[in-house]
């Protein structure tokens, strides 16, 4: 233990003498200290307090010193543990303290104190101050496990102690930092009725629309819109669901492909789609006027566009959610309804779909949470309906940028976001919905009765071929000259996006270059951070137990009920000043997508975990191993098709999102979806469908690539089972 913790003394005090302190010109990632080292902007811990009179952060470095002299003294080691503990809370504790008190402008809090120097202000922390704060945690974390807690592993408490300050750091700061910044008057200072009369707004809440009135607030319409969202995604993924499981239906795989292409599609290409099909001049909109004389309308642009576009977008999620707990019904209660005289449908009613209550209740949650956050859809199909993400878009990026009026509406976002939390557990209640036992269950589920058999084919297999022409419209659309005008086959939105030019060597000059070589790079960084902190978590939740292990839980779960609008508006608010500036630079662009997509890695790694026997960590344990030599040897290697499944999905949904990045992205560093955005704002819609079809080409190479690599676990309880039947 004292090597472990003077390892983490000697580091943070080396990042605090070497490494630049602040965050250079030329990024988080610099060197410049080594070629001007005694340059303010550039210099190390050390050199500021000598050189620039930055006295200030002798206490941090003089807390880590302290640490090593106190391993020198003869004390008990749960004093030691203690003393080591207390340096360290201070180390962190101050280092977060004049982070936040000095700004550019200089301190905020008791000008006094602090000297002429810091009247200067200063910028964000650098490498320094953060490797310095990473050891000062590691030592704090080690402390802890020397006086015993979390079973006295280092390891254990390592980890606990690292993803507790990420999550703090990039998930509760920045939220809380727009609930901050809700209150805020214009001239500085804080008032509840600043908030109050934001909040209460006429143009958030109003519902005159439903007397009679021209339209409602932008909250209203995006209850409605969501609560529409929710319950048709929920029908229409539970009608999927029956279909599958319940009917002999000849092409299920090839229904299903059709089910979940969605899933790997950029949000506001069904958008696009939709008005190829159904817009003033659609095809089908032309269509109809040519043989039914029905006169060309704007029908699309409004309500039932965005509807439209985010049942299509939405329904796999509730479709995957599903289908799992369809399947989970216990055949026995079917049969036993059956066995009391009861028909198929009085069982399908009374006895299989209240047992699909948390399913349709989960389902429900995430149409109703996607449909609030979604950006894509309601921007190119909005029309004159006025959503929530779109409203603190334009707040952030209009022509009189409103900061205030943004945080005003994420917040009310983030509201109806947890009232519908509450609202789902209320009606699941404490009642248990366990089918599943310990004793087998060979019997079959009970068939479907004709009424909702027809029922369930007459909405799949109509919507079924409705994404069929929809992605076929996709694919038609790149490649004509001008939809709706010219139909002459052509290549060339393909040519102006990803033209590569031979005359004088290899050069890439197309448009689109830039934006997808930046954002397959910004994807791939970001996926292998969000699977190992997600199953690291994972590890944590299944196999350790520790005190606030319920609070641990909620803490990494809660970066997917905030909206994705209300992440990236509060990373704006959060990270665009001192203590910690990521704002224009990739690494603010990888940290949304890790703690974005860190709760499927989590669940992926709980239910894989959980079909590891602990008697394999015990007897690794018992061997002399310690925890972070099983997870290396044991756990890992057994961990490899979840942590593909979680790189998968994460790489998919860090191409696909756009309601975070686009208030992150910056002119060198700018992801495809903005892109993508900008280009279907100026009306370019061939330029930006030929672009997605791209992009879902190479999210399908990349998926049954990773696939190919994973292939097909073989469990030494199934092989045993074959055995024993063979013979």
């Amino acid at each position: 233990m004292k090597r472990t913790l003077t390892l983490w003394v000697v580091t943070g005090i080396l990042g605090f003498c070497i490494f630049p302190w602040y965050m250079t010109d030329s990024g988080f990632w610099s060197s410049q200290t080594l070629r001007d080292p005694l340059v303010m902007d550039s210099a190390s811990g050390l050199v500021s307090i000598f050189y620039h009179d930055r006295w200030w952060l002798f206490l941090p470095l003089l807390s880590l010193i302290g640490v090593l002299l106190v391993q020198c003294l003869p004390l008990r080691p749960v004093l030691e543990a203690r003393l080591i503990a207390g340096l360290a809370i201070f180390a962190l504790s101050f280092c977060a303290l004049q982070g936040l008190v000095i700004s550019r402008s200089g301190p905020s809090v008791f000008p006094w104190l602090w000297g002429e120097a810091a009247s200067s202000g200063q910028p964000g922390m650098g490498i320094g101050a953060g490797l310095f704060a990473l050891s000062a945690l590691f030592v704090l974390t080690s402390s802890v496990s020397q006086m015993g807690r979390g079973r006295g592993d280092a390891f254990v408490t390592g980890m606990i102690g690292l993803i507790v300050s990420l999550v703090v750091v990039f998930v509760f700061y920045p939220v809380l930092h727009i609930l901050v910044q809700a209150f805020q008057l214009p001239g500085g200072g804080y008032a509840f009725s600043v908030f109050a009369s934001g909040f209460f707004a006429s143009d958030i809440w109003d519902l005159s629309c439903l007397f009679g009135g021209n339209a409602c607030g932008v909250a209203i319409n995006s209850i409605f819109l969501a609560v529409s969202t929710g319950l048709g995604t929920t029908v229409l993924g539970l009608a999927f669901a029956l279909v599958f499981t319940r009917t002999a239906f000849p092409a299920k795989k090839l229904l299903r492909v059709l089910t979940v292409i969605p899933i790997i599609t950029p949000p506001f290409v069904i958008g696009l789609a939709l008005i190829l099909l159904f817009g003033r001049t659609g095809t089908i909109t032309e269509f109809a006027a040519d043989l039914f004389g029905v006169e060309k309308s704007r029908w699309l642009y409004g309500f039932w566009g965005i509807y439209f576009a985010q049942m299509l977008s939405f329904t796999p999620i509730a479709f995957l959610v599903l289908i799992g707990v369809v399947e989970g019904v216990s055949p026995s209660m079917e049969e036993a309804s059956q066995t009391l005289d009861a028909n198929r449908w009085q069982t399908f009613r009374f006895v299989s779909l209240p047992l699909m209550r948390p399913g349709l209740a989960n389902a429900f949650l995430l149409g109703f949470i996607e449909s609030l956050a979604d950006f894509g859809n309601p921007l190119v199909l909005g029309g004159n309906y006025d959503v929530l993400s779109t409203e603190i878009y334009y707040a952030i990026v209009g022509s009189v940028a409103d900061p205030a009026r943004a945080a005003i509406l994420a917040f009310t976002l983030l509201l109806l976001t947890l009232t519908a939390f509450i609202a789902q557990r209320t009606w699941l209640g404490k009642k248990s919905y366990a089918t599943v036992t310990g004793k087998a269950d060979s019997g079959q589920h009970a068939a479907l009765s004709p009424m909702v058999k027809r029922f369930c084919y007459g909405i799949t297999l109509p919507w079924a071929a409705l994404t069929a022409i929809v992605y076929s419209m996709i694919v038609f659309g790149s490649f004509v000259k001008l939809w709706g005008y010219n139909h002459s086959f052509t290549t060339e939105h393909y040519v102006r996006a990803f033209g590569i030019d031979f005359s004088d060597g290899i050069r890439f000059v197309g448009a689109a270059w830039d934006s997808y070589f930046t954002t397959l790079t910004i994807s791939t960084a970001a996926a292998p951070l969000t699977a190992l902190i997600g199953l690291a978590t994972a590890y944590l939740l299944v196999r350790q137990k520790f005190i606030g292990k319920s609070a641990f839980e909620f803490g990494t779960m809660l970066s997917f009920a905030i909206p994705g609008t209300v992440i990236g508006v509060s990373y704006i608010m959060a990270f665009n000043f001192p203590p910690i500036e990521l704002t224009g630079t990739s690494v603010i662009l990888i940290v949304v997508f890790v703690f974005r997509n860190m709760p499927v890695g989590v669940r992926g790694g709980v239910a894989a975990m959980s079909q590891l026997d602990k008697s394999l960590d015990e007897a690794s344990l018992t061997l002399g191993a310690n925890s972070f030599t099983t997870v290396r040897r044991v756990i890992a290697p057994l961990m490899g098709p979840a942590m593909l499944a979680a790189l998968t999905y994460s790489f998919v949904r860090a191409i696909t999102s756009v309601s975070a990045v686009i208030f992150l992205v910056s002119a060198k560093h700018n992801m495809a979806t903005s892109f993508i955005v900008g280009r279907v704002e100026n009306g370019e819609f061939g330029f930006a469908i030929a672009y997605s079809a791209v992009l879902i080409v190479t999210m399908l190479a990349a998926i049954l690539g990773l696939q190919f690599l994973i292939g097909q676990r073989r469990l030494r309880r199934t092989n045993r089972v074959e055995g024993a039947v063979a013979a």
